[in-house]
């Protein structure tokens, strides 16, 4: 067969003429977390034939490249091949403490498909040479491009098609959610969460991850016709440059990573948060030795409910929840010497609350800046008026805190050139800032009467 699989309904679609109809996300939400809903998706087309199930590649599952001479073949294989470049990673995010890609998947026409496991092979800047020129296309890229990147493989063009799914207005954005109603295929998802550190690899993942690429260069032209049918191609260019600027930049450390535990918010106090931080940083330190996940070493809600009771010997201690597990007893005195530790701490080595950076939360704001809230509540209004005018998520026409930040925080002259600088200088592209900037300008200036 080729490497282009029929496709069922691509040819058809216009704007608005097929999408899907089932409520479940597929996917990331699409919701705001500041409350607009999402828009209405393209509408349903008439119902056509079930979904065909694909359950192994149509050449068959390849078995990994794992030598520096198998490697140099599927080099000069995915050199030779012609147009975009399918590309997926696993990785072990339940399981092991690094980020680091476990599998690589690439297909490309005239190439076929190819299965690179990076363990033995280090880097991949060979491979990244030869498809340098390709466009790449992935699938919620911001979730494997850092992986990516440790490989030595770096996209200078890209097609993102769950950031299409969502530019396009569907509101099942999953691999196979998106598949499915614009190919008419169905993918089984059923290692999506499997340990893919383990080895060797059984057959059946290798058939699921082969899958993975096997029609995301399809679906890519499916999307990319969806898009030009709106009239959001260039839209999405600059959303995927922006990826690409994005994934060339190195990892930023986040401060303070110990204050993003799971349920840090019932902690009352430096002293007890303290305790908190001590624990996380010795759970931290054995997560990174095992290179295991730091949950699988010592939950977060132990952590929390240490925190909380602050024990002081190992019986109290092993009572608590998340305590009872044979491997969390043996690191019994582990425990209790970081609680020893934060209890002993002079007050000035407590932690302090760090500076906010921006606006408070909004649920403050009618008590201490009642005007800001009214602005906030037009702008938003905007935002949701925009969004579901042009089928868009309203989190992908602006982020969130951008209109936070701009309401808190207007512009002393308030024009629709100044909003645009502002929102510019909060990171959003021309095309959001063209969409919007003139309503919020208004939306700022308090309602005359």
């Amino acid at each position: 067969m080729t490497d282009e699989p029929p496709l069922r309904r691509r040819a058809a679609r216009r704007a608005g003429d097929e999408s899907p109809t089932s409520p479940e996300a597929d996917g990331p939400s699409t919701g705001s977390p500041d409350g607009p809903t999402a828009p209405e998706p393209p509408a349903a087309a008439p119902a056509g034939p079930a979904p065909q199930l694909l359950t192994a590649p149509r050449e068959g599952t390849p078995a990994p490249v794992e030598t520096p001479d198998e490697l140099a073949e599927a080099v000069a294989r995915f050199a030779a091949g012609t147009g975009p470049v399918a590309i997926d990673a696993e990785r072990a995010s339940g399981y092991r403490y690094s980020q680091r890609a476990y599998l690589v998947q690439l297909r490309r026409g005239g190439s076929g498909t190819v299965l690179i496991d990076p363990l033995p092979l280090g880097d991949l800047r060979t491979l990244d040479a030869a498809i340098a020129d390709a466009e790449w296309v992935l699938h919620a890229a911001s979730q494997d491009l850092p992986c990516l990147s440790d490989l030595g493989l770096r996209p200078r063009r890209l097609f993102d098609t769950e950031l299409a799914g969502r530019l396009a207005g569907f509101e099942r954005v999953g691999l196979a959610a998106l598949t499915e109603q614009l190919l008419g295929y169905a993918l089984e998802k059923h290692h999506s969460a499997a340990d893919w550190s383990s080895r060797p690899l059984p057959e059946s993942w290798l058939s699921y991850a082969a899958l993975d690429v096997e029609l995301l260069v399809d679906l890519r032209d499916a999307l990319a016709a969806e898009l030009v049918a709106q009239g959001k191609q260039d839209w999405a260019a600059e959303e995927f440059a922006a990826l690409v600027a994005w994934g060339a930049q190195p990892p930023r450390n986040r401060p303070d990573p110990w204050r993003r535990t799971s349920g840090i918010h019932r902690i009352r106090g430096a002293r007890a948060q303290a305790r908190v931080r001590a624990i996380w940083y010795a759970r931290d330190d054995i997560a990174a030795r095992r290179d295991s996940a730091p949950g699988r070493v010592l939950p977060d809600s132990a952590i929390i409910a240490a925190a909380e009771i602050d024990p002081k010997d190992e019986r109290t201690l092993l009572s608590l929840p998340g305590f009872g597990g044979r491997s969390v007893r043996r690191l019994a005195r582990i425990w209790l010497d970081a609680l020893d530790t934060a209890r002993g701490l002079p007050d000035d080595a407590l932690p302090t609350n760090p500076p906010i950076d921006g606006p408070p939360p909004p649920h403050r704001w009618a008590e201490r800046d009642p005007v800001a809230a009214a602005r906030l509540s037009r702008c938003r209004e905007v935002v949701t008026t925009t969004a579901a005018a042009h089928k868009l998520p309203p989190e992908n026409l602006i982020t969130p805190d951008s209109i936070r930040r701009l309401a808190w925080t207007p512009p002393e002259d308030i024009t629709p050139e100044t909003v645009s600088a502002t929102l510019r200088g909060y990171g959003a592209r021309a095309w959001q800032v063209s969409l919007i900037a003139t309503d919020l300008a208004a939306a700022l200036e308090a309602p005359k009467g």
